[in-house]
């Protein structure tokens, strides 16, 4: 009669201060937020504050990291370009810093159905919020990859303030103005927008998401069904 095998031994819990490259990338978002211009404007200013208090308590509070398998999409292929690309702009430290973690990134589309065209020219990846890895309810922060040439539906975020900082490449938001790498772009909960991107090189963004617990846990977008602008 053979012998019951013992119990695997529990696998340890990870927390953020076991990881320090993630460790390092929540602090350079915290300066990036901090070093951010505002342009006079109290709304930005006040998001700005508010993503860099979230910061401070998510690496306080030294959460767990979901050591998870990485997943690459099509766009992918664009991530080496963009980066290298990012390393002539102000910000080439966070690059570096996100070059660090590069091979642990779960790039998604957060979508069921993907709309027509995107699955080749979008993905994004969450660095920290409620999927991780850095697990928290307190902010999301992340990474959004678009392909030359993508245009990328309208859309509003419900109850979620968000802003995207471009690290590389060149993005329009509704046709307004040209985002070039060091520009903000802020986004107030509803506010319809539609991005779209130079044509011949990837656009990389980092992204900030505010909001109540539950919109972060459960967000939804809503997508305009207006015509399109002429050109």
């Amino acid at each position: 009669m053979t012998e019951p095998l013992p119990d695997p031994a529990p696998v340890p819990v990870l927390h953020l201060s076991d990881r320090p490259e993630w460790r390092y990338l929540l602090r350079d978002f915290y300066e990036l937020y901090r070093h951010l211009p505002a342009g006079g404007s109290a709304k930005i200013r006040a998001h700005q504050r508010g993503v860099r208090e979230r910061i401070a308590r998510v690496i306080k509070a030294n959460p767990p990291i979901a050591d998870l398998p990485p997943i690459e999409k099509p766009v992918t292929l664009h991530f080496r370009r963009a980066l290298d690309q990012g390393r002539e702009a102000q910000h080439a430290a966070f690059i570096r810093t996100i070059d660090a973690v590069h091979d642990k990134l779960r790039w998604q589309y957060g979508y069921e159905k993907v709309p027509r065209g995107l699955e080749r020219k979008f993905a994004y990846a969450e660095l920290v919020g409620p999927t991780g890895p850095v697990v928290t309810d307190e902010v999301i922060l992340g990474l959004v990859l678009f392909a030359p040439g993508c245009t990328y539906p309208a859309h509003a975020h419900d109850g979620i303030t968000e802003s995207y900082l471009c690290l590389s490449g060149a993005v329009s938001e509704n046709d307004q103005g040209v985002y070039a790498p060091g520009s903000l772009i802020f986004n107030q909960p509803g506010q319809l927008h539609r991005i779209t991107v130079a044509d011949h090189e990837p656009s990389l963004l980092a992204y900030a998401w505010m909001g109540a617990t539950e919109k972060l846990a459960n967000q939804k977008m809503v997508f305009s069904r207006a015509p399109k602008p002429a050109r």
